[in-house]
């Protein structure tokens, strides 16, 4: 195998990110993962041209999605013979499909590819129960007529009651949320704290659209040309006149709509290449995918859910000979206010380096003025395999306008997972 070769990313695309049952609602992945892909393709004037390969992801998906990412393309404006392919780390999605691309760019097996993701909630698979797919099944088998009648046999109009997508851990029952409420309380997070986040998040978005950063980031869809959660208006009384969403109960949640991601429909990619391609066909190289690492923690034994990012920064800083402050700005994706102050704190706990990480101290403070520069997540919206793709895409256009730099990428994902990256230019 070659030696690795440097990860040059330049650029990438989104639509708007939307409220689950708004403008999205009749879409579905395949329709807003061409949009983007065709849009990606219009920006870097890829018409007709073989790249060596497109990495889509979605979480929720059809069974009649198929392979997404080769679907996408095909209908995208490349040309026909790239392949494509399909991965799912749910939240992590379009991160891991970034770095896939990258991986393969840096052992010299492509020159170029999109990493991106697609997901909808407001589409989603509804399926029939098991009993009722048993008796279907059997009957597709039967040979004869009365062998088909007998698979129905004891039927009850109960069993056509259909079952939708879970939100909840297979291995806890609990959702998200009721996860990062425990992870809320273990760490003391206040509610306050996190009213002010998300409110900081809505307000660095809308910043951001107004100074036109998002003009070549963003493309308008269904005429929508904002992600339509974005409430620049907002202010923390209104914040902090909301119940609590999880846990209504106790007296003691914390969590509520405004500080907690809605359930959003969206898609995003970004142009990875070798810097040899991209010199070849005149595109600006943002910045390099210099790094990445992924990690689990036990959340089913009490680890927290959303925690895997502590873990993940860690053993990616130890290998590049970095320190959690080397970095100018950083990008930690905000499924909840909570999550975000959750991992901050425990980077700062000299209990939980010592015990959990095995470091000899804290990583230490971030500066929150660095963190998420143009908002993220809490404004934005998070359709679960389109998140990463955003960031990365954000990242680098903020470390070209900066002139050069560091970025931390950190993401968390359902099945106490972490997918983190280091950017640089």
């Amino acid at each position: 195998m070659r030696p690795a070769r440097p990860v040059a990313v330049l650029g990438g695309v989104r639509i708007p990110f939307c409220r689950q049952n708004t403008a999205y609602a009749d879409v579905g992945n395949l329709g807003m993962s061409v949009r983007t892909l065709g849009a990606l393709v219009e920006k870097f004037g890829l018409h007709g041209q073989q790249l060596g390969e497109v990495a889509m992801g979605a979480v929720i998906k059809h069974s009649s999605d198929w392979n997404l990412g080769r679907e996408a393309a095909l209908s995208s404006g490349l040309s026909p013979l790239t392949p494509g392919i399909t991965l799912q780390r749910a939240c992590g999605t379009s991160l891991d499909s970034i770095i896939t691309i990258g991986n393969k760019i840096a052992a010299g097996q492509i020159e170029v590819g999109i990493g991106g993701g697609s997901d909808t909630t407001s589409d989603v698979p509804i399926v029939y129960g098991h009993k009722l797919r048993r008796r279907l099944l059997e009957a597709a088998r039967a040979k004869t007529p009365k062998e088909k009648l007998a698979a129905f046999k004891g039927f009850h109009l109960r069993e056509l009651k259909p079952e939708f997508p879970g939100v909840a851990e297979p291995r806890t029952g609990k959702s998200m949320g009721e996860h990062c409420e425990d992870m809320a309380k273990q760490w003391n997070i206040a509610r306050d704290s996190q009213d002010e986040w998300a409110l900081s998040s809505h307000q660095k978005l809308a910043a951001a659209y107004e100074r036109g950063f998002f003009d070549d980031l963003v493309v308008s869809f269904r005429g929508v040309s904002r992600d339509n959660i974005l409430r620049p208006d907002s202010t923390l009384e209104k914040l902090a006149s909301l119940k609590p969403a999880f846990d209504k109960t106790s007296g003691r949640g914390t969590l509520t709509a405004a500080n907690s991601t809605p359930l959003t429909d969206g898609a995003a990619a970004c142009l990875l290449a070798s810097e040899e391609w991209a010199q070849a066909h005149n595109h600006e190289v943002l910045c390099y995918l210099r790094d990445a690492q992924v990690a689990a923690v036990d959340f089913v034994h009490g680890e927290g859910l959303l925690m895997a990012p502590t873990v993940a920064v860690p053993e990616m800083l130890k290998r590049n000979g970095l320190s959690l402050q080397d970095f100018d700005f950083y990008e930690i994706h905000e499924a909840f206010a909570a999550q975000v102050l959750c991992t901050l704190r425990a980077w700062e706990s000299e209990e939980y380096c010592k015990s959990r990480l095995g470091l000899d101290a804290p990583l230490g403070r971030i500066d929150v003025n660095k963190i998420n520069p143009n908002g993220s997540s809490l404004a934005a919206g998070h359709p679960f395999a389109a998140t990463g793709a955003r960031i990365v895409a954000t990242a680098a256009k903020e470390l070209k306008q900066r002139g050069g730099g560091r970025c931390l990428v950190s993401i968390c994902t359902a099945g106490g997972m972490g997918v983190v990256a280091i950017l640089e230019r």
